[in-house]
C-alpha cells in the first residue's frame, strides 16, 4: 500500500487505519518501535501527553519529530537547559521601535507537537510554564491569554542517568502526562536492521517519511475513539487498579483521578487501534505501567529497599482481579474497524473470564 493509499484511508477517520498507516510509515526509517508509534497515536487521539524516558542514542526526539511528519502535524523541538526561560517556551512582548508599539512574539508552544527535549535540565520555574500549556491548552502572556492550536500534544524527553544538573519532575508536572514510555535499547536483530539501513543511506530521517494522515482524519477519529464503550466491570476494574495503587505498602502517594481518567480515555483509544468497539481489561493491564509508573510517590522504606514503581504496578495487577465479560454483552465493531474475533484473537478471548488475565499475553509483555 503506497503513502497515497494509507493517507486515503486515515482520512475517513478509522484509528486502525491511522495506526497502521503511521506505523508503517515510520517504519521505513525507526526498527523496532511499535509500541512507542502505538502510546503517541494514543496520546494524539485523546489528547494526551506523552513521556518518553531513555539513554541516550535511542531515537527518542526523533521518533517525535518522524510521527509529526506522517501525521501532517506542525513541529516544534525545545532543547531545555538550566539557562531555558519560561518566555523562551511561551513567548513574549517586543517593542518595535520604528512603531512605538508592542508586539506579541509568540513562542515555540505554538505549535501541534512540542517536544520539550531533556525536560528534566530545564528549572522548576521553566517546567511549570508548561503546565498551563499541557492542562489547559492556552498560555497567558503578558497578561493575555491565548489558545493553543489543535490537536496539541507535548511529547517530553529525559536522561534516566545522568543525574548532575538535572531537577526532577515534580509530582504536579508528572500527572499531566497521560503515558510515560521507557524506551529500552534494541536487540541485536534490530540493531543489525538498524546497521543495515544506515549503511544503504547515512542521511536516512524525517525528510525520508511522508504524510501519511492529516489532521481532519486524527479530529475526526477522535470522536470515534470517544465512542468507544466503556462497561461497568471494566470501570470499577480500573477504580479497583487505580485505588490498589493509593492502598499499596510501599506507597506514600498513589494515583490520582486524573489517571483514572487517562484509563478511561487511554483504553478506549487502544480499543480503537485495534478494531473494537469496546474496551477490554486487557486493555487497561497493558497500559497500566505506562499510566502508574511515573505517577506514584514510593515511601523511604520502600526507596532504600530498592523496590521501584513498576515494581509496586505489578503487584497491583498480580493482585487486582480483572472481571469476566459476557461476550452477547459488548456491542458490535462499528463500520471501519477491524473484526475482533477474526482480527485481533487475543484481544477477543479476553472477554471470557477465565481467559482475560492472560488473553493479550503479547500486548502485556510488549509494555
Amino acid at each position: 500500500m503506497n503513502g497515497e493509499d494509507r493517507a486515503t484511508g486515515g482520512s475517513a477517520g478509522d484509528p486502525t487505519a491511522i495506526y497502521d498507516a503511521l506505523s508503517e510509515e515510520i517504519g521505513r526509517v525507526l526498527v523496532g518501535n511499535d509500541d512507542a508509534v502505538e502510546h503517541l497515536t494514543i496520546a494524539v487521539l485523546t489528547r494526551g501527553h506523552l513521556l518518553l524516558e531513555g539513554v541516550p542514542g535511542v531515537a527518542k526526539t526523533t521518533l517525535a519529530n518522524l510521527f509529526a511528519q506522517a501525521s501532517g502535524l506542525a513541529y516544534r523541538r525545545i532543547q531545555l537547559t538550566p539557562d531555558v526561560l519560561p518566555a523562551d517556551i511561551t513567548g513574549t512582548t517586543v517593542y518595535r521601535e520604528h512603531t512605538g508599539e508592542f508586539d506579541l512574539q509568540r513562542g515555540p508552544i505554538f505549535t501541534n507537537l512540542v517536544v520539550a527535549d531533556e525536560i528534566n535540565r530545564a528549572t522548576p520555574k521553566t517546567q511549570s510554564a508548561l503546565l498551563e500549556a499541557m492542562e489547559e491548552r492556552r498560555v497567558t502572556i503578558e497578561g493575555e491569554t491565548l489558545e493553543l492550536p489543535e490537536p496539541f500534544m507535548v511529547v517530553a524527553t529525559q536522561n534516566p542517568i545522568e543525574m548532575e544538573g538535572v531537577f526532577e519532575l515534580p509530582e504536579a508536572q508528572r500527572d499531566r502526562f497521560q503515558l510515560k514510555l521507557t524506551i529500552d535499547l534494541p536487540d541485536r536483530a534490530d540493531e543489525r536492521e538498524i546497521l543495515e539501513r544506515f549503511d544503504a543511506d547515512p542521511s536516512l530521517g524525517p525528510t525520508d517519511v511522508s504524510q501519511v494522515v492529516d489532521v481532519d482524519a486524527l479530529l475526526a477519529a477522535r470522536k470515534r475513539v470517544r465512542d468507544v464503550h466503556v462497561a461497568a466491570p471494566v470501570k470499577e476494574y480500573v477504580l479497583d487498579v487505580v485505588v490498589a495503587t493509593r492502598d499499596h505498602p510501599d506507597v506514600v502517594h498513589g494515583a490520582s483521578p486524573r489517571a483514572t481518567l487517562a484509563f478511561l480515555d487511554a483504553g478506549k483509544a487502544r480499543a480503537a487501534i485495534r478494531g473494537r468497539g469496546y474496551a477490554i481489561p486487557d486493555d487497561v493491564k497493558a497500559l497500566a505501567r505506562s499510566i502508574l509508573v511515573h505517577r506514584l510517590v514510593l515511601s523511604t522504606d520502600a526507596e532504600l529497599s530498592d523496590v521501584r514503581p513498576v515494581d509496586v504496578v505489578e503487584d497491583v495487577l498480580e493482585a487486582v482481579e480483572p472481571p469476566g465479560m459476557d461476550p452477547e454483552a459488548v456491542p458490535a465493531v462499528g463500520d471501519g474497524g477491524r473484526d475482533a474475533t477474526a482480527g485481533d484473537e487475543s484481544d477477543a478471548t479476553a472477554g471470557d473470564g477465565s481467559d482475560a488475565t492472560t488473553g493479550d499475553e503479547s500486548d502485556t509483555a510488549k509494555e
